[in-house]
């Protein structure tokens, strides 16, 4: 009885630690617009997760140190985390932005450093930023990515996607952040052709001005793709930020974007 005991308690242990939720939340103008009751709001929001990807940090004075302020008020919550902010994105033709990774020092380790798209940074107006994690001696890299508005048409650079998978064809890619465009779009056709699926399907992510009847989310904007043969599912989800606040204009002052939330194990 004591063997079994012993066994089921490592096997749930060992199942416990394998899981990873990794969260991404689009904080709209991220920077000196947030004070620090918002940042200690964002902070509760995301405390549970192990890993976040954050888009829209202000390329400008205020960003980085609001991602800064955000982690030092994360470490007063009971676990230790780090964090990077990648260099202001190459865009001259719109608006210029940083990405941002933070995470739990206990549930993931970044191997080398996180880096911006190189090849395709010409023809991704904002490149996406990369960091490879190690957890539980698996390795995955997350592709933080923000597109241009979807009036701009994000297809037009979300296609070349495609090519990243063979350019880092060591890496297991997952693809995360707000494309600005619907999973159901064929331009996401050929990442499912070579096994990527999308945690969210006609899931709503972005909040309306003004709520309908409850109805308070817009448009199927943030998603996550992984390959299916590298990752397996768990549990996703979104969190509605704005249901803890009186009137959605409130809400929106924190961001336009609720977080998405994917959990998953590395095979």
């Amino acid at each position: 009885m004591k063997i079994i005991l012993i066994s089921f308690l490592f096997l749930f242990t060992t199942f416990f630690y394998s899981q990873t939720k990794v969260l991404s939340w689009n904080i709209e103008n991220f920077g000196n617009s947030k004070s620090e009751i918002q940042l200690n709001f964002i902070a509760n929001t995301i405390k549970d997760y192990d890993i976040i990807t954050i888009q829209e940090v202000v390329a400008g004075y205020g960003g980085a140190q609001s991602v800064t302020k955000l982690v030092e008020i994360l470490n007063l919550k009971g676990f230790k985390w780090d964090y990077k902010i990648s260099n202001p994105t190459s865009s001259s033709a719109y608006k210029t932005e940083r990405y941002a990774f933070i995470w739990k020092t206990n549930k993931a380790k970044l191997k080398g450093n996180a880096w911006l798209e190189k090849k395709y940074h010409l023809e991704i107006d904002r490149e996406p930023y990369f960091a490879t994690f190690e957890i539980n001696k698996k390795n995955i890299t997350l592709v933080n990515y923000h597109a241009i508005t979807q009036n701009k048409q994000p297809e037009t650079e979300i296609k070349f996607f495609k090519f990243l998978p063979l350019e880092y064809a060591k890496l297991n890619l997952v693809f995360i952040g707000d494309f600005n465009c619907p999973e159901s779009h064929t331009v996401f056709n050929p990442l499912k052709k070579l096994g990527y699926t999308s945690v969210f399907q006609n899931q709503k992510t972005t909040l309306k001005q003004k709520c309908q009847t409850n109805n308070c989310l817009a448009s199927e904007f943030d998603n996550i793709f992984y390959k299916t043969g590298s990752i397996n599912y768990i549990n996703s989800g979104i969190i509605p930020f704005y249901t803890k606040f009186n009137f959605l204009k409130e809400a929106r002052k924190i961001s336009d974007h609720i977080p998405i939330w994917f959990e998953f194990s590395i095979k």
